[in-house]
Protein backbone atom coordinates (compact mmCIF):
# COMPACT_ATOMS: atom_id res chain seq x y z
CA UNK A 1 0.00 0.00 0.00
CA UNK A 2 1.10 3.59 -0.56
CA UNK A 3 1.33 6.13 2.22
CA UNK A 4 -1.56 8.60 1.93
CA UNK A 5 -1.30 12.23 3.04
CA UNK A 6 -3.42 13.11 6.07
CA UNK A 7 -3.49 16.92 6.15
CA UNK A 8 -6.98 17.21 4.56
CA UNK A 9 -9.75 16.27 7.04
CA UNK A 10 -12.34 16.10 4.27
CA UNK A 11 -10.26 13.44 2.52
CA UNK A 12 -9.66 11.56 5.79
CA UNK A 13 -13.39 11.46 6.49
CA UNK A 14 -14.05 10.30 2.92
CA UNK A 15 -11.52 7.47 3.23
CA UNK A 16 -12.97 6.38 6.57
CA UNK A 17 -16.43 6.26 5.02
CA UNK A 18 -15.75 4.82 1.58
CA UNK A 19 -12.55 2.81 2.03
CA UNK A 20 -12.16 2.07 5.76
CA UNK A 21 -9.77 -0.80 5.01
CA UNK A 22 -7.28 1.75 3.61
CA UNK A 23 -7.23 4.00 6.70
CA UNK A 24 -4.11 2.23 7.98
CA UNK A 25 -2.20 3.67 5.01
CA UNK A 26 -2.79 7.27 6.15
CA UNK A 27 0.22 9.17 7.43
CA UNK A 28 0.01 9.70 11.19
CA UNK A 29 1.25 13.27 10.81
CA UNK A 30 -1.29 15.83 12.01
CA UNK A 31 -2.49 18.61 9.73
CA UNK A 32 -0.68 21.99 9.81
CA UNK A 33 -3.60 23.43 11.80
CA UNK A 34 -3.31 20.82 14.54
CA UNK A 35 0.48 20.87 14.60
CA UNK A 36 0.50 24.63 15.11
CA UNK A 37 -2.16 24.36 17.82
CA UNK A 38 -0.19 21.67 19.63
CA UNK A 39 3.01 23.74 19.52
CA UNK A 40 1.16 26.91 20.55
CA UNK A 41 -0.16 25.20 23.68
CA UNK A 42 3.26 23.73 24.57
CA UNK A 43 6.32 25.32 22.93
CA UNK A 44 4.85 28.84 22.67
CA UNK A 45 3.22 28.66 26.11
CA UNK A 46 6.57 27.65 27.60
CA UNK A 47 8.35 30.58 25.91
CA UNK A 48 5.68 33.00 27.17
CA UNK A 49 5.72 31.48 30.65
CA UNK A 50 1.95 31.02 30.75
CA UNK A 51 -0.37 28.08 31.36
CA UNK A 52 -1.65 26.45 28.12
CA UNK A 53 -5.21 26.94 29.36
CA UNK A 54 -4.62 30.72 29.26
CA UNK A 55 -4.00 30.62 25.49
CA UNK A 56 -6.91 30.72 23.04
CA UNK A 57 -5.91 29.55 19.57
CA UNK A 58 -8.06 30.65 16.64
CA UNK A 59 -7.42 29.17 13.21
CA UNK A 60 -8.56 30.84 9.99
CA UNK A 61 -8.88 28.21 7.30
CA UNK A 62 -10.12 27.84 3.69
CA UNK A 63 -11.71 24.57 4.83
CA UNK A 64 -15.02 23.92 6.58
CA UNK A 65 -13.95 20.40 7.65
CA UNK A 66 -11.30 21.98 9.88
CA UNK A 67 -14.09 22.98 12.26
CA UNK A 68 -14.74 19.31 13.00
CA UNK A 69 -11.08 18.31 12.96
CA UNK A 70 -10.19 20.53 15.92
CA UNK A 71 -12.63 18.56 18.11
CA UNK A 72 -11.44 15.04 17.26
CA UNK A 73 -10.15 12.89 20.12
CA UNK A 74 -6.37 13.00 20.33
CA UNK A 75 -6.20 16.70 19.44
CA UNK A 76 -5.39 17.70 23.03
CA UNK A 77 -1.68 17.97 23.82
CA UNK A 78 -2.48 18.92 27.41
CA UNK A 79 -5.16 16.95 29.17
CA UNK A 80 -8.51 18.69 28.84
CA UNK A 81 -7.10 21.57 26.78
CA UNK A 82 -7.89 21.61 23.04
CA UNK A 83 -4.93 22.50 20.83
CA UNK A 84 -7.17 24.65 18.60
CA UNK A 85 -10.02 26.39 20.39
CA UNK A 86 -11.93 27.81 17.44
CA UNK A 87 -11.87 27.60 13.65
CA UNK A 88 -13.24 30.27 11.33
CA UNK A 89 -13.16 30.15 7.55
CA UNK A 90 -11.43 32.62 5.25
CA UNK A 91 -14.90 33.70 4.11
CA UNK A 92 -15.82 34.47 7.71
CA UNK A 93 -12.59 36.42 8.10
CA UNK A 94 -13.46 38.40 4.99
CA UNK A 95 -16.83 39.28 6.51
CA UNK A 96 -15.20 40.33 9.78
CA UNK A 97 -12.81 42.63 7.95
CA UNK A 98 -15.61 44.20 5.90
CA UNK A 99 -17.85 44.63 8.95
CA UNK A 100 -15.13 46.71 10.56
CA UNK A 101 -14.53 48.75 7.40
CA UNK A 102 -10.87 47.72 7.22
CA UNK A 103 -9.14 48.48 3.92
CA UNK A 104 -6.49 45.78 3.73
CA UNK A 105 -4.62 47.54 0.91
CA UNK A 106 -3.90 50.48 3.25
CA UNK A 107 -2.36 48.38 6.03
CA UNK A 108 1.39 48.47 6.53
CA UNK A 109 3.32 45.27 5.90
CA UNK A 110 4.51 43.56 9.09
CA UNK A 111 6.54 40.46 9.87
CA UNK A 112 4.84 37.51 11.51
CA UNK A 113 5.38 37.03 15.24
CA UNK A 114 8.17 34.80 16.51
CA UNK A 115 8.52 31.93 17.06
CA UNK A 116 7.33 30.01 14.00
CA UNK A 117 6.97 33.21 12.04
CA UNK A 118 9.07 32.17 9.05
CA UNK A 119 7.37 30.61 6.03
CA UNK A 120 9.07 28.77 3.18
CA UNK A 121 8.00 28.33 -0.42
CA UNK A 122 7.38 24.67 0.36
CA UNK A 123 4.95 25.72 3.07
CA UNK A 124 3.04 28.08 0.77
CA UNK A 125 2.32 25.41 -1.85
CA UNK A 126 0.58 23.19 0.71
CA UNK A 127 -2.57 25.01 -0.38
CA UNK A 128 -2.54 23.79 -4.00
CA UNK A 129 -2.90 20.26 -5.36
CA UNK A 130 0.46 18.53 -5.62
CA UNK A 131 2.08 21.02 -3.26
CA UNK A 132 2.21 18.76 -0.21
CA UNK A 133 3.72 16.03 -2.38
CA UNK A 134 6.28 18.38 -3.91
CA UNK A 135 7.31 19.88 -0.56
CA UNK A 136 7.73 16.40 0.95
CA UNK A 137 9.78 15.19 -2.02
CA UNK A 138 12.14 18.18 -1.76
CA UNK A 139 12.97 17.25 1.83
CA UNK A 140 12.94 13.50 1.15
CA UNK A 141 15.53 14.05 -1.55
CA UNK A 142 17.73 15.96 0.91
CA UNK A 143 17.39 13.22 3.53
CA UNK A 144 18.23 10.54 0.97
CA UNK A 145 21.17 12.27 -0.70
CA UNK A 146 22.47 14.78 1.86
CA UNK A 147 22.10 17.74 -0.48
CA UNK A 148 19.22 19.95 -1.61
CA UNK A 149 17.75 19.14 -5.01
CA UNK A 150 16.68 21.69 -7.60
CA UNK A 151 13.51 23.15 -5.98
CA UNK A 152 11.62 22.49 -9.21
CA UNK A 153 12.92 18.94 -9.69
CA UNK A 154 9.51 17.47 -8.83
CA UNK A 155 7.32 19.79 -10.89
CA UNK A 156 5.70 16.81 -12.66
CA UNK A 157 3.31 16.40 -9.73
CA UNK A 158 1.82 19.85 -10.34
CA UNK A 159 -1.65 20.16 -11.82
CA UNK A 160 -4.65 22.37 -11.25
CA UNK A 161 -6.69 19.55 -9.70
CA UNK A 162 -9.79 20.59 -11.60
CA UNK A 163 -9.11 18.28 -14.53
CA UNK A 164 -10.47 14.74 -14.54
CA UNK A 165 -8.27 12.03 -13.06
CA UNK A 166 -5.04 12.39 -11.16
CA UNK A 167 -1.41 13.25 -11.79
CA UNK A 168 1.24 10.55 -11.42
CA UNK A 169 5.02 10.64 -11.76
CA UNK A 170 8.11 8.51 -11.19
CA UNK A 171 11.32 9.83 -9.68
CA UNK A 172 14.73 8.42 -8.89
CA UNK A 173 15.56 9.10 -5.26
CA UNK A 174 19.12 8.08 -4.41
CA UNK A 175 18.89 5.06 -6.69
CA UNK A 176 15.38 4.06 -5.61
CA UNK A 177 12.45 4.37 -7.98
CA UNK A 178 9.66 6.32 -6.30
CA UNK A 179 6.19 6.24 -7.85
CA UNK A 180 3.81 8.96 -6.66
CA UNK A 181 0.35 10.31 -7.41
CA UNK A 182 -1.62 13.46 -6.54
CA UNK A 183 -5.37 13.98 -6.80
CA UNK A 184 -7.97 16.48 -5.68
CA UNK A 185 -11.75 16.42 -5.78
CA UNK A 186 -13.49 13.43 -4.22
CA UNK A 187 -14.59 12.01 -7.58
CA UNK A 188 -10.93 11.78 -8.57
CA UNK A 189 -10.01 10.45 -5.11
CA UNK A 190 -12.71 7.78 -5.41
CA UNK A 191 -11.45 6.67 -8.81
CA UNK A 192 -7.85 6.59 -7.55
CA UNK A 193 -8.68 4.54 -4.47
CA UNK A 194 -10.77 2.14 -6.55
CA UNK A 195 -7.85 1.65 -8.96
CA UNK A 196 -5.51 0.94 -6.04
CA UNK A 197 -8.07 -1.42 -4.52
CA UNK A 198 -8.38 -3.38 -7.76
CA UNK A 199 -4.62 -3.61 -8.15
CA UNK A 200 -4.70 -1.51 -11.30
CA UNK A 201 -2.49 1.24 -9.81
CA UNK A 202 0.46 1.02 -7.45
CA UNK A 203 2.25 3.92 -5.76
CA UNK A 204 4.63 4.60 -2.89
CA UNK A 205 3.18 7.97 -1.89
CA UNK A 206 -0.22 9.53 -2.67
CA UNK A 207 -1.48 13.04 -1.98
CA UNK A 208 -5.23 13.65 -1.90
CA UNK A 209 -7.15 16.89 -1.35
CA UNK A 210 -10.92 16.80 -1.04
CA UNK A 211 -11.50 20.13 -2.80
CA UNK A 212 -10.78 20.65 -6.52
CA UNK A 213 -7.44 22.40 -6.87
CA UNK A 214 -6.62 21.84 -3.20
CA UNK A 215 -7.22 24.28 -0.34
CA UNK A 216 -7.34 27.14 -2.86
CA UNK A 217 -10.73 25.69 -3.88
CA UNK A 218 -11.86 25.04 -0.31
CA UNK A 219 -15.45 25.30 0.83
CA UNK A 220 -14.55 28.10 3.23
CA UNK A 221 -12.99 30.33 0.58
CA UNK A 222 -14.66 33.59 -0.49
CA UNK A 223 -17.27 32.95 -3.18
CA UNK A 224 -16.89 34.67 -6.54
CA UNK A 225 -20.20 34.61 -8.39
CA UNK A 226 -19.94 33.04 -11.82
CA UNK A 227 -16.28 32.08 -11.47
CA UNK A 228 -14.04 29.49 -9.87
CA UNK A 229 -10.78 31.22 -8.87
CA UNK A 230 -9.07 28.08 -7.49
CA UNK A 231 -6.67 27.77 -10.44
CA UNK A 232 -5.74 31.48 -10.23
CA UNK A 233 -5.13 31.19 -6.48
CA UNK A 234 -2.99 28.11 -7.07
CA UNK A 235 -0.90 29.97 -9.63
CA UNK A 236 -0.39 32.75 -7.07
CA UNK A 237 0.90 30.28 -4.48
CA UNK A 238 3.28 28.79 -7.03
CA UNK A 239 4.54 32.29 -7.78
CA UNK A 240 5.16 32.95 -4.07
CA UNK A 241 7.13 29.71 -3.85
CA UNK A 242 9.32 30.64 -6.82
CA UNK A 243 10.15 34.03 -5.28
CA UNK A 244 10.74 32.72 -1.74
CA UNK A 245 14.21 33.05 -0.26
CA UNK A 246 13.81 29.60 1.33
CA UNK A 247 12.06 26.87 -0.69
CA UNK A 248 12.72 23.82 1.49
CA UNK A 249 10.79 22.90 4.64
CA UNK A 250 13.89 21.45 6.31
CA UNK A 251 15.68 24.80 5.85
CA UNK A 252 13.10 26.76 7.85
CA UNK A 253 15.03 28.39 10.74
CA UNK A 254 11.91 28.57 12.92
CA UNK A 255 11.29 24.85 12.55
CA UNK A 256 14.97 24.07 13.14
CA UNK A 257 14.92 26.14 16.34
CA UNK A 258 11.76 24.40 17.52
CA UNK A 259 13.44 21.01 17.20
CA UNK A 260 16.70 22.16 18.77
CA UNK A 261 15.11 23.97 21.71
CA UNK A 262 11.96 21.95 22.34
CA UNK A 263 11.17 18.81 20.33
CA UNK A 264 14.67 17.42 20.38
CA UNK A 265 14.75 15.47 17.12
CA UNK A 266 12.34 14.13 14.50
CA UNK A 267 10.49 11.06 15.82
CA UNK A 268 11.47 11.85 19.41
CA UNK A 269 8.91 10.90 22.05
CA UNK A 270 7.78 14.52 22.36
CA UNK A 271 7.55 14.99 18.57
CA UNK A 272 5.53 11.79 18.24
CA UNK A 273 3.11 12.88 20.96
CA UNK A 274 2.59 16.42 19.67
CA UNK A 275 2.86 16.11 15.89
CA UNK A 276 1.23 12.74 15.24
CA UNK A 277 -2.19 11.24 15.80
CA UNK A 278 -3.91 7.85 15.78
CA UNK A 279 -6.65 7.73 13.15
CA UNK A 280 -8.26 4.98 15.18
CA UNK A 281 -9.01 7.38 18.05
CA UNK A 282 -12.26 8.46 16.41
CA UNK A 283 -14.88 6.85 14.21
CA UNK A 284 -17.37 8.20 11.72
CA UNK A 285 -20.88 8.68 13.17
CA UNK A 286 -23.44 6.04 12.32
CA UNK A 287 -27.16 6.10 11.63
CA UNK A 288 -29.60 3.20 11.54
CA UNK A 289 -30.14 2.30 7.91
CA UNK A 290 -32.09 -0.30 5.97
CA UNK A 291 -33.24 -3.31 8.02
CA UNK A 292 -31.68 -1.86 11.14
CA UNK A 293 -28.12 -2.02 9.80
CA UNK A 294 -25.68 0.69 10.77
CA UNK A 295 -24.72 2.95 7.90
CA UNK A 296 -21.84 5.41 8.00
CA UNK A 297 -23.00 9.02 7.47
Amino acid sequence: MPMFTSCCPGWVRFLKTRYPHLVGALSTTKSPQQIFGALAKTYYAELLGVEPSKLFVVSYMPCIAKKAERAYPGMESNEGVSDVDAVLTVRELQRQIKSRFVNVSLLDEQDFDAPLGVATGAGHIFGVTGGVMEAALRSASFLATGSDPDPDAFREVRYDGIERGWREATFDLAGRTLRVAAASGLANADALCAAIDRGEASYDFVEVMACPGGCVGGGGQPIVEGAEPAARRGTALRGIDEKSAIRFSHRNPSVQACYEDFLGAPLSEKAERLLHSDHGDWAMPCAVGVNGLCETV
